[in-house]
């Protein structure tokens, strides 16, 4: 019986990650082609490998002898892809990332995990920047890769010789402290105080967009960019807002209205490339960077977080219409 190697490795990630999800997630398919590859190695050997019939698979044990070698295949192939980089140089050298405060704090650690554990001669640096002078710091060469939360219908248009993966996309919700009255609609918050964010942010470029639309004047307009600025202004009843859905998701102290907003909250990753395509340092960083979000998303969701953003693959808005990958 001739087994194929691929089928065994989708075995082991079974094995390592405890279901289909993680599985997927760590051979970058989807759940119903792990699930297909498991059907046709089962129908190959004529032995079940895994047990279906408690709350989440476990494997049998003839499964988990042949993930024995899904996990020896797995070794030799990354520890063959390790001497290959390190003769040929070229998963190497430094790599400075770009982000946002908050994206740090969500998936900054993870994704240099991921690259010590998979590319230990990368070396990476974060860089605390914002939207414009991180544009400016990737067009200079002083950064290599730069998460940006974007708005997608007016979406920052991409610098010359740079490439762009969206990470996450996400609806907007207007959202209201505790003590107000649950507006009528959204031309009913016009002459009260609103919090929006500096004009060139995606949250600024929404509600200048919406105010528009809806021909709303706020008696007031706070700026905060950091969610914990907007959280605290909410909190203290100082404004409505407009806010991405999975933030709006984790309020507290605000309400959540029915109040329909048009547009698309964006995170994109931008990063530099050249006739040859990307250095093979940024583009592993930026799979890194994809992967934790993904991880993050998954984590949240079964902590039991709501989560509404979209993250499968999308197209970028300044892209050439194929998606993200």
């Amino acid at each position: 019986m001739e087994l194929d190697p691929k089928r065994l490795l989708v075995l082991h990630a079974l094995a390592d990650g405890g279901g289909l999800a993680a599985a997927a997630r760590a051979l970058g398919h989807t759940r119903s082609a792990v699930s297909q590859q498991l059907a046709r190695l089962e129908r190959q050997v004529g032995l079940p490998l895994v047990d279906r019939t408690g709350s989440r698979l476990e494997l049998t044990a003839d499964g988990r002898l042949l993930a024995a070698s899904g996990e020896r295949i797995h070794r030799e192939l990354a520890a063959a892809a390790r001497r290959l980089s390190v003769a040929g140089g070229r998963v190497a050298g430094p790599v400075s990332i770009g982000a946002s405060s908050w994206v740090i704090v969500r998936i900054a650690i993870p994704t240099l995990r991921l690259l010590a554990d998979r590319y230990p001669d990368i070396e990476p640096r974060i860089v605390e920047t914002g939207l414009r002078d991180g544009l400016r710091q990737l067009r200079l060469g002083e950064l290599d890769v730069l998460i940006v939360s974007d708005d997608r219908e007016t979406a920052v248009p991409l610098p010359p010789s740079v490439k762009a993966r969206v990470l996450v996309e996400d609806a907007y919700h207007l959202v209201v402290p505790d003590g107000w009255p649950a507006p009528d609609g959204a031309a009913g918050l016009s002459g009260r105080p609103w919090i929006s964010a500096p004009v060139h942010s995606a949250r600024g470029r929404a509600f200048a967009r919406f105010a528009a639309t809806h021909g709303i004047v706020p008696s007031a307009e706070h700026l905060a960019a950091h969610p914990s600025a907007v959280r605290t202004l909410l909190t203290a009843g100082l404004g409505a807002a407009l806010l991405p859905a999975y933030f709006a998701a984790r309020l507290t102290d605000a309400r959540v209205t029915e109040v329909p907003v048009s547009g698309l909250f964006v995170s994109r990753l931008l990063y530099r490339t050249g006739p040859a395509g990307a250095a093979p340092a940024a583009e592993a960083t930026v799979t890194a960077l994809c992967e934790a979000g993904r991880n993050v998303a998954e984590r949240d969701a079964a902590d039991g977080v709501p989560r509404e953003a979209v993250i499968r693959p999308l197209r970028d808005p300044g892209g050439d219409g194929r998606p993200s990958r």
